[in-house]
């Protein structure tokens, strides 16, 4: 082990992470150059949390098993295994299909909730230590499921150590972990280090050992062995380190017996743990019984360390000195037999067998396909595409190479990765595609570009697409188009050929993904075709997408009181999943829905948990969608400088390129916290952009879900004039249209515009139960008309009831106006008495509100993505805001 000279602080770190793990789970990453010690830090950390009684569980990546679907996983689960039958069905069934136990087709995010439950279900007897050595070779899946993991043990007994180096990217790079950078040594503790290692080292060859090694542990242990042999300074100090490390391996590979060099090379090829593989393979290789006798050699120079059934070399560099400096020859035969070794395992043949050829094979790159399909299965979706990229690399057909580089992109897109789907669109010959392939082609081309096709030159693509047979990627441009049409005005005529190629395409009228489409595209024009259409569908199963679908249809059309019982539904079963990219989508959805129909309590949570998923996801449209809808409740509540700071942080989620739709979301969240403060010009700037056509911002539907508020802020402003011809052109785009939430917010707009008491009347008298949040505004309104006509006593009736909903629905902000406007005539108001609730984040809400519904802190944790013992963790942190001492409580301290 690499000395941990010069260490300390390092070595501190982790040592107060280890402490504090009885009580608190933690994760760190160690990074650092090859050399640099990090394993050194993690066999120094496991010796002392065995020495307070830890248990330690481990895993690590090697290059050649980087593409082998959760290969790290499976080894560090190994200590677990009779535990996973106690797993929640789901999870169960999801890691047995992850390790091809089974057939069934898994979200990612359930194998990593699998996990989690399975370490804190180990936890629970002790402190648990998990180490993660070479994370940059460690298969993708495996690291997404332990960042999942990561993210969700700080109520956990579990610390998690992870080591990559600095120059390999990695799924950890932005996952919002901790981290502790490895540098070289200072000039003294280097000269410690040699100085212990190679205290006979000649003086010039000691200068020199220090300068090339730059304080590297590694290099200032190794080189030594070298350095007197003055090995071509000048081009050596050309060399990075890691070239010039792998050389000092290389100079002790050179003198060693034929069978001890098979026997490395092959554990070199394949995952160079298992002795009995490595002696197999060589065995082949040499046409000899090879023994472990052979590798006395390689022990004694200290390449490699043996126990009774494995061995590992002494550090990665030497796998890849063994590697990079064998012959493409004795590569391509060392691969031969370990595809001979593995033919027990598929894959790993599959790869093997790839390795050695190395010209076209078609039987080859069909065998490369099929893994693909496995790995698709199994949710690993990153392995999918490096076996089909590998596969179109050996696939000899121009034609069948294409074919097979666009199922890859294709799968890059369901990965979302953009710069591998792009990447894989520049290595295809469109000139070889059939027509159906071109279309398929285009269709990547306009997700990758995200909406820079002329939405005309789109829809024209769509008509020849309908004419190839394949209707559902048909249906792929004709959604892209309709959520073109969503984010941007293209005049009616696009909206309506959108529309209308929709319906000839879907196999019913009542088909979620047409309804969705008709709305997007002409929710105006369509709309009560829509609203119809939904009514009738209440109540009909559907699955989680088919439901957001729904609820999506809802929301275009402004009905968003038919919106929750599909959202909900969807929300549960996406949840159910594990498919935390649609639920994303679904929580978007479902948090405007809430806020229109005044559930600000549930919209506050909803939209906390949709921001968390969607930094999780990477999905930045729906970050700023969900920051958007947290910064309009901060402004409802009163908070002015959190709401601000979340609509700014909303924009810098969405960056210069914002469309149009996302945009509307955060100066409508800004108007309103604008209004909420008495702002009232600043207000109206923000909000008449929406309704502007010449305004980058400016949505066609979304001014008419905020018109009320536009209305507020004019009248305030003095702005009536300016707005008039706003209102105009609203009434016009409506007239023929059910769009409820829009007639809501028209009729409160005119009542405030005419200052005319019939007006308000004729808002009041429509039916608000769907709408109780328009209900208090216009009751509030109503109260300030009366009060400023001199009717007090008829003013302060109507104030009450506009205080009393506020107070019930958490509006802070307009409840407090309602109590300023009572003060002013005449009556005393006492301020709200705050609830126990206001006092919880948006997450110990949700889970408050679950354990009241009776569900167990178990049934919460797989809900919530989270373990069982932050639920309790939580649970226990929240009673005292509450005021209450069991879970018995809850619903009446709710308020459920």
């Amino acid at each position: 082990m690499v000395s941990l000279i010069g260490r300390e602080r390092e070595a501190a770190a982790i040592d107060a992470m280890l402490e504090r793990s009885p009580e608190q789970g933690d994760a760190l990453i160690v990074r650092g150059p090859a050399g640099i010690g990090k394993t050194a830090l993690l066999e120094a950390a496991t010796s002392t949390a065995r020495e307070r009684g830890m248990a330690v569980m481990s895993t690590a990546g090697v290059e050649g098993e980087a593409h082998l679907p959760f290969a790290g996983l499976h080894l560090l689960l190994l200590p677990l295994q009779d535990a996973v039958a106690k797993l929640p069905a789901r999870q169960r069934e999801a890691l047995n299909s992850a390790f091809g136990l089974g057939e069934a087709r898994v979200e990612p995010f359930l194998i990593a909730m699998a996990v989690l439950t399975l370490l804190t279900e180990a936890a629970a007897a002790g402190p648990l230590l998990v180490v993660v050595d070479d994370v940059h070779w460690l298969d993708a899946p495996t690291v997404e499921a332990l960042a999942f993991v990561a993210r969700r043990i700080r109520a956990d007994p579990i610390a998690v150590l992870f080591a990559t180096r600095d120059d390999h990217p990695t799924h950890l790079d932005h996952c919002g972990l901790s981290e502790l950078p490895r540098g070289g040594l200072d000039r003294a503790a280097a000269e410690t280090l040699l100085d212990q290692r190679a205290s006979r080292l000649g003086a010039g060859a000691r200068r020199r050992v220090l300068a090339e090694a730059d304080g590297n542990p590694l290099a200032l242990v190794e080189l030594p062995q070298v350095a007197n042999g003055e090995p071509e300074p000048a081009v050596s100090g050309l060399l990075p380190l890691t070239a010039r490390l792998e050389r000092a391996f290389a100079v002790r590979l050179a003198d060693l017996p034929p069978p001890t060099r098979a026997l490395l090379l092959a554990a070199a090829a394949d995952d160079g743990r298992h002795l009995a593989t490595a002696l197999a393979a060589g065995s082949l290789m040499t046409g000899e019984q090879l023994t472990v006798a052979a590798l006395t050699p390689a022990t004694e120079r200290r390449l490699v360390e043996l126990t009774a059934s494995e061995f590992r070399f002494r550090h990665p560099l030497v796998r890849s000195a063994v590697y990079h400096r064998a012959t493409p020859a004795e590569r391509l035969a060392v691969h031969n037999a370990l595809a001979e070794i593995h033919d027990a395992d598929p894959d790993r043949q599959a790869w093997h067998r790839a390795a050695a050829v190395s010209h076209p094979d078609a039987a080859v790159a069909t065998e490369l396909v099929n893994v693909a399909r496995r790995a698709h299965q199994r949710g690993a979706v990153v392995a999918a595409v490096a076996a089909l990229r590998r596969s179109a690399q050996l696939t000899e057909g121009p034609a069948l190479r294409a074919n097979r580089l666009l199922q890859a992109a294709e799968l890059a897109f369901e990965l979302g990765g953009r710069d591998l789907l792009a990447d894989l669109l520049t290595q295809v010959d469109p000139g070889v595609l059939t027509d159906l392939g071109q279309a398929r082609l285009t269709w990547l081309q306009e997700v990758l570009e995200e909406g820079r096709t002329p939405l005309r030159r789109l829809v024209g693509t769509i008509e020849s697409v309908s004419t190839l047979g394949d209707t559902a990627l048909a249906m792929n441009f004709v959604r892209a188009a309709a959520i073109r049409c969503w984010w941007t005005e293209p005049g009616s005529d696009v909206r309506l050929r959108v529309a209308e190629l929709a319906e000839r395409l879907a196999p019913s009228a009542d088909d979620p993904e047409l309804l969705a489409c008709l709305s997007l595209a002409a929710g105006l024009e369509r709309g009560d075709q829509v609203i119809e259409r939904l009514v009738r569908l209440r109540g009909t199963p559907f699955d989680g997408v088919q439901n957001r679908l729904l609820g999506v249809a809802a929301t275009g059309v402004g009905a968003f009181d038919l919106a929750g019982g599909f959202l909900e539904a969807a929300v549960a079963e996406l949840r159910a999943q594990g498919r935390l990219g649609p639920l994303t989508l679904a929580l978007s959805s479902q948090v405007w829905e809430q806020i229109f129909c005044g559930d600000w309590a549930g919209a506050n949570l909803v939209a906390g948990e949709c921001e968390r998923l969607a930094r999780e996801t990477g999905q930045s449209r729906w970050l700023a969608a969900a920051l958007a809808a947290r910064a309009l409740l901060a402004g409802l509540r009163g908070q002015t400088d959190l709401g601000r700071a979340l609509a700014a942080e909303a924009e810098r989620a969405l960056g210069p390129q914002g469309v149009a739709s996302v945009l509307a979301l955060v100066l409508h969240a800004r108007g309103v916290i604008a209004l909420c403060a008495g702002q009232y010009a600043e207000a109206f700037g923000h909000l008449r952009r929406i309704a502007d056509p010449q305004d980058v911002a400016y949505h066609p539907r979304w001014r008419l879900w905020s018109v009320s508020e536009l209305a507020e802020a004019a009248v305030g402003s003095g702005q009536e004039d300016a707005f008039r011809g706003i209102l105009a052109d609203m009434e016009k785009a409506v007239a023929d249209a059910p769009a409820p939430l829009a007639h809501v917010g028209l009729r409160h707009a005119r009542a405030l515009l005419a200052d005319a008491e019939p007006l308000y009347a004729t808002a009041l008298a429509a039916d608000l139960t769907r709408w109780p949040t328009a209900r208090a505004r216009l009751w509030l309104a109503h109260g300030v008309w009366l009060r400023r006509h001199k009717r007090v006593k008829e003013a302060r009736e109507s104030l009450r009831i506009a205080r009393d909903t506020c107070d019930a629905l958490g509006l802070v902000a307009l409840g407090e106006r309602a109590r300023r406007e009572l003060r002013a005539a005449g009556e005393a108001a006492a301020g709200r008495t705050p609830a126990g609730s206001d006092n919880l984040s948006a997450q110990e809400l949700q889970i408050a509100r679950l354990a009241a519904a009776g569900l167990t802190n178990r049934e919460i944790g797989q809900q919530l993505y989270l373990s069982h013992r932050t639920v309790s963790t939580h649970l226990y942190r929240i009673f005292p805001k509450l005021g209450i001492s069991a879970r018995a409580q809850l619903r009446d301290a709710l308020g459920l």
